[in-house]
């Protein structure tokens, strides 16, 4: 029996009411997704894992590090200091296990290469424990790391945004931090009585024994010269603040070993040996070195330009009596000694570019909570890993 036309036309669905359910499925399913996107969750990516890397700084044989001979080497060497504080203090905890374990040997003889000893084992067992905690999202949730750190760096002023005057100025915190702490730590190996001071005499004989006179500087640095420089109140020892002065040279603020420095780069260049540099000096020793270092405006051209090169050793000589003196090249050093505050403004001007969406030069709180990878770079292992820059491991 044949229904009805209107029961018919009842059991069917206009296709306005089906178009509808198809709608509304699609958005609870894209809901559903989107809910367990762990990217809006935490911040990290389902195919990045962080992973703690020992950063094996150099001891005193190479800690000294800058200079016109050795900027290339100093650059491809050089490890940008971690974003987060937290994820700093852990890689210093397992630096200080491999440096333990380096020492170790080192005074043991152990150097066969055999089977890990104990105290690797114990390194081992640190990296994976301290290697899970990180990657807990309950116990350290990337997107509440830089909600917590966003206004410690929103400071100067406090507007909202992260400028990258502020970034540079917080990356150079936690880089000054970190080399305190390895300076610290090295000073271990020449004060013996724990005294806090270091005598030339016993940082030399210590020194030969166990490291030997290479450096990364265009000239040799651990002579006594070079200590006494450091030595900033002239007691004859290094303090903790001094030894890192001795150690990172190309940070100090001390007027003595700025001085020292720039001594150096003319006794380098200064052919007739007259204590200065005429221009012919200037030109074919310093003048490509200086150009272009930390100078986002720089004329390529001017690389090897006798024009150029003229107008910057006429701008260099203040007296102009057509040489330049020590104190004259001062203003320069930053250029020939990469310090820490130019690799945190290069980490700062990466960052930024990497995460900057609206591309208005600062960052807001959800541009860094959405490019976590760009802060956390130095502790991401993922299925890409080369994507990565190594100066900002």
């Amino acid at each position: 029996m044949t229904p009805p036309p209107a029961a018919a036309a009842a059991g069917r669905k206009s296709p306005a009411t089906v178009l509808l359910l198809y709608v509304a499925c699609a958005i609870v399913l894209l809901l559903l997704l989107t809910s367990y996107s762990p990217r809006l969750q935490s911040g990290r990516s389902l195919h990045r894992r962080l992973k703690l890397h020992p950063k094996s700084f150099p001891s005193s044989s190479s800690a000294a590090s800058g200079g016109s001979g050795g900027q290339h080497q100093q650059q491809h060497n050089h490890h940008a200091a971690s974003f987060d504080p937290a994820i700093a203090e852990l890689e210093r905890r397992l630096d200080d296990k491999e440096w333990e374990r380096e020492h170790y040997r080192l005074l043991h003889g152990d150097e066969d290469g055999g089977e890990p000893d104990d105290h690797m084992k114990e390194w081992e067992e640190f990296l994976k424990e301290e290697e899970d905690f990180i990657n807990d999202d309950d116990r350290f949730n990337l997107a509440d790391r830089i909600r917590a750190l966003f206004p410690k760096i929103d400071v100067s002023p406090t507007d909202g945004f992260v400028s990258l005057e502020e970034l540079t100025s917080w990356n150079l915190e936690q880089a000054r931090a970190d080399q305190h702490h390895r300076s610290a730590r090295e000073m271990e190996l020449y004060d013996k009585k724990g005294e806090g001071i270091v005598s030339f005499e016993t940082f030399n004989t210590l020194r030969q024994e166990s490291h030997g006179n290479g450096n990364m500087l265009g000239f040799p640095w651990w002579k006594e010269e070079h200590f006494n420089a450091s030595d900033a109140n002239g007691d004859g020892f290094l303090d903790k603040s001094e030894f890192n002065d001795f150690l990172n040279p190309s940070d100090s603020d001390n007027p003595k070993i700025i001085s020292l420095l720039s001594r150096q780069e003319i006794r380098q260049r200064d052919k007739d040996g007259d204590g200065k540099l005429n221009f012919d000096e200037y030109f074919s020793g310093l003048h490509d070195h200086i150009h272009g270092y930390d100078d986002e405006n720089a004329d390529i051209s001017h690389i090897g330009n006798m024009t150029a090169a003229k107008i910057r050793f006429s701008k260099l000589d203040k007296d102009n009596d057509g040489f330049i003196s020590e104190h004259e090249l001062e203003p320069v050093l930053d250029k020939l000694y990469l310090s820490e505050r130019y690799y945190a403004r290069q980490q700062a001007v990466h960052a930024i570019s990497e995460a900057d969406t609206d591309h208005d030069g600062r960052l807001t709180l959800d541009e860094m909570i959405e490019n976590p990878y760009t802060f956390y770079g130095s502790v991401y292992l993922s299925d890409d890993d080369d994507y990565f820059h190594d100066e900002f491991r």
